[in-house]
């Protein structure tokens, strides 16, 4: 075993769905200024939903939505996310016990914004060390109840979501990763107890453009591929103007690069499990095509993680 093949996804988003003109009175702006700016149209915001309530729907809908799989049988669960109700028991322990799932290791983390890709790294070594034969990973983030509202810099950016990936074990298929942290840039992020969320926007752009594409570059100079190998760049969807530029960094088109922040918003750790289930409903891929998975954001963190399909 050499790498890992996605066995199923899935993904939930709330009801109630914030278009820009929620914003209109609040800052004095309309929906243009805010798209032409973010990229966003629209974020989903949860009402009386728990974050571990977003995380067993977007489970469920895994379930739903993919046959023959036996939800008892998973044996890995990880769970990434910035925001907890509870520290004890995880999140992922709630989805453990709502699905009823008896012999089966459970671990929350905590790294940021692109935790999820660190948990899709942590799976991958419990599957390629033979300890499980699957692994369930699901990013969750509740991001309304810790937005300031009147915050610009936040509140037009930010949404609620979860999106659920079923791991599996493969044979002869190219993975690679390029994680990294830089914890002493911390602070240009940050959620802490009794506070709100805060970013500062500028050196967060500059974050997301310069040391991202860094990142991605080297992974693919380590794997001596170039961008034209990639059939998508699947990016945390953060903004539209850090993932153009971002693009344009690296030499990826316009049609490699997975972009869907439009309806959805920026999810923290569910970006990514959402837009990679929308890829595969979708029925964007085909078998050996590569992609990238991109995270980046709070912690400072970053990798990107290579998939063979």
């Amino acid at each position: 075993m050499n790498s890992i093949k996605i066995l199923a996804s899935g993904m939930y988003l709330p009801e109630e769905k914030i278009d820009n003109n929620y914003f209109k009175d609040i800052f004095n702006i309309d929906d243009n200024w805010i798209y032409q700016r973010t990229g966003i149209k629209n974020r989903y915001w949860a009402k009386d939903e728990k974050t571990s309530e977003l995380a067993i729907k977007a489970v469920q809908n895994l379930i739903e939505t993919n046959e023959n799989i036996n939800i008892n049988e998973i044996e890995l669960i990880i769970v990434a996310s910035t925001n907890y109700e509870t520290t004890m028991p995880g999140i992922s322990f709630e989805i453990q016990k709502a699905f009823n799932i008896d012999k089966c290791m459970c671990m929350d983390i905590s790294a940021g914004c692109s935790g999820y890709i660190n948990a899709i790294d942590i799976a991958r070594k419990y599957l390629e060390l033979d300890e499980v034969n699957n692994a369930l990973v699901v990013g969750v983030e509740k991001l309304s109840k810790y937005i300031d509202k009147n915050d610009i810099n936040t509140a037009i950016l930010l949404g609620d979501g979860a999106g659920a990936t079923l791991l599996g074990k493969a044979e002869n298929k190219k993975y690679a990763k390029n994680i990294e942290s830089i914890g002493q840039d911390g602070e240009i992020l940050t959620s802490k107890e009794n506070e709100k969320i805060k970013m500062d926007g500028k050196k967060i752009y500059k974050f997301g453009t310069v040391k991202v594409a860094e990142n991605i570059k080297a992974l693919l100079e380590k794997e001596n591929l170039s961008i034209e190998n990639i059939k998508y760049i699947i990016p945390h969807q953060s903004n539209i103007r850090i993932m153009e530029s971002m693009a344009n960094k690296i030499g990826a088109t316009a049609e490699q690069m997975y972009i869907n922040i439009s309806d959805v918003g920026n999810i923290f750790n569910a970006s990514i499990p959402i837009a990679l289930d929308q890829v595969i409903k979708n029925n964007l891929l085909k078998e050996n095509d590569k992609i990238i998975l991109v995270g980046y954001g709070g912690g400072l963190n970053l990798g990107s993680i290579l998939i063979q399909i």
